[in-house]
């Protein structure tokens, strides 16, 4: 009996064996480490340290870029915050089950969370022990920070893969909507129709529209004669289709935004349309201009005539020009006021005030519509104002660069997947904006991340001022002088790093001209 319990614990003496609880994730059912090969890892490395796993939390399925939606993480982290535990470590397969947070810092707080309550927490597939060494520490800090970088260049990846597919006529994700089916094109070319909920078995198969059942088709047709024909809104024409008892292909009762869909979207006339909105990496769900739109007409068998869907897109254009500024801010203050605040949802279901695109095209963004009525959304929504000037400026910046380098007969192109700039096929530039921070301070940092990916030769950072409106100045970084993945600037920096500072991109564009060897000697 007592030899069987030495080996079992690993150990050659006695001593009372550890209590640990045990954390697992996995993102889906395909990913190589599964929770049971975790499982068995994790317990080999038990019974060699003498440890005893006493409780297992398992989130399966879930997405390791955020806390939100791993409940067994976040009960964890209840559980050790409330002392509500039988354990003293917590075993992890590695840094990335533990999450591929976005913020490193995020992972990093989680684990002192843990660690503030007396709880350690060891990674049993790392290298390095979890002692608090300088080696460790820099190790995990790596760590943490390359398992964002494989979602953030997976999520680039996969983009782009859609979009090729897009533009070969392919459907990507999403439901196909009331008069459409989807229908599977196998690898073998045969057509097979997909049901709500099913989905295609192998990777090499692709998904198309086809026309629905012909009563829905007749359906649309009727959408449109009574938007056309007799001028009825959206919500009168829910009222009648839930008046006559038909239902939305979840079979659900129709509403206003429902049936706005059904008379905007051009999949119904056969267009194959991708990335209007996108929320990559689990972050806040936006709608991206038309200029980003991946799009192939003509994909799919249009059940609306063409010149009829374009007719009611002309009705919806005019009705929003219907109203002055002045009435439309009057109409939804008065909806703030009714409801105590604001949303998409609540606009679009309102009977007496036009869509949120109306808003959102006539004050160039539904925040700003926002802002003149008085309402502040509980989320500080600042940061996408930035994001859509941001991706107004980089593009500018590098158009404005290239035609710059090109009268100086410089020979350079950009590379349209990766943006790098290429000068005289010698030099590879990235360009990368990066906006302003406050500081609990009341100082300002500037955070820069390279692209290690590409291993630009200079990396061109354009920061934005304090109130992130407008260019503040450009620090030209060699890969060779700036090795690490990212940097933070401050208002006032070392000399090394303002010896590469520069108030304009002159010094850029000088090294796309040629010079005559005699004329440097």
């Amino acid at each position: 009996m007592n030899q069987t319990n030495t080996c079992q614990q690993g150990s050659l003496n006695l001593e009372p064996r550890i209590r640990a609880a045990q954390y697992v994730r996995m993102s889906t059912d395909l990913q190589q480490n599964s929770t049971l090969n975790q499982a068995d890892k994790i317990r080999e490395y038990a019974d060699k340290h003498n440890i005893e796993i006493v409780r297992t939390y398992e989130d399966d399925g879930k997405s390791g870029l955020n806390i939100n939606g791993r409940p067994s993480l976040q009960q964890l982290l209840k559980d050790v915050q409330s002392n509500n535990i039988d354990f003293n470590l917590i075993l992890v397969y590695d840094i990335s089950r533990w999450g591929r947070f976005q913020d490193a810092d995020e992972s990093a707080y989680y684990e002192y969370t843990c660690r503030q309550a007396g709880i350690e927490i060891i990674y049993c597939a790392e290298q390095f022990a979890n002692d608090g060494t300088f080696f460790s520490t820099t190790m995990k800090s790596f760590k943490r920070t390359m398992a964002g970088e494989y979602s953030r260049e997976l999520s680039n990846k996969v983009f782009i893969g859609q979009c090729r597919l897009i533009q070969m006529g392919f459907r990507q994700g999403g439901t196909a909507g009331f008069g459409l089916r989807r229908a599977l094109i196998t690898h073998d070319g045969k057509t097979i129709s997909l049901k709500m909920g099913q989905h295609k078995s192998f990777q090499m198969d692709r998904v198309i529209l086809i026309p629905g059942p012909e009563e829905e088709i007749e359906i649309v047709h009727q959408i449109y004669d009574w938007f056309i024909n007799q001028s009825l809104s959206e919500k009168h024409i829910a009222y009648r289709l839930n008046e006559k008892g038909i239902k939305t292909d979840f079979n659900r009762a129709w509403t206003r935004d429902t049936v706005h869909e059904i008379l905007t979207n051009p999949k119904y006339i056969g267009h194959n349309v991708f990335n209007r909105t996108s929320n990559k990496l689990k972050k806040i769900h936006i709608r991206n201009p038309q200029e980003q739109w991946i799009r192939k007409d003509n994909a799919f068998e249009a059940i609306v005539p063409v010149d009829i869907f374009y007719t009611a897109q002309g009705i919806i254009r005019e009705r929003s020009r219907r109203y002055t500024e002045q009435e439309l801010l009057e109409q939804l203050k008065l909806l703030y006021q009714k409801h105590g605040y604001l949303s998409g949802l609540i606009i679009n279901e309102s009977d007496d005030v036009p869509t949120t695109s109306v808003y959102s095209n006539r004050f160039g963004s539904l925040l700003r519509a926002y802002e003149l009525v008085g309402f502040t959304p509980n989320r500080d929504y600042q940061y996408l104002k930035v994001n859509k000037f941001l991706r107004r400026l980089h593009p500018e910046i590098t158009q404005q660069a290239i035609e710059e380098m090109t009268k100086l007969k410089g020979i350079i192109h950009k590379d349209p997947l990766t943006d790098l700039i290429f000068i005289n096929d010698e030099i590879s530039i990235s360009l990368v904006l990066t906006r302003s921070h406050q500081l609990s301070s009341g100082n300002y940092r500037w955070k820069v991340r390279f692209d290690t990916t590409l291993n630009p030769d200079i990396t061109v950072v354009v920061r934005l001022n304090q109130t992130n409106t407008a260019v503040k100045d450009y620090y030209l970084l060699p890969r060779l002088d700036f090795m690490q993945e990212k940097i933070s600037l401050g208002e006032f920096n070392p000399i090394e790093l303002d010896s590469y500072r520069f108030d304009n991109l002159n010094f850029l564009y000088g090294m796309a001209e040629h010079v005559k060897w005699r004329l440097i000697a």
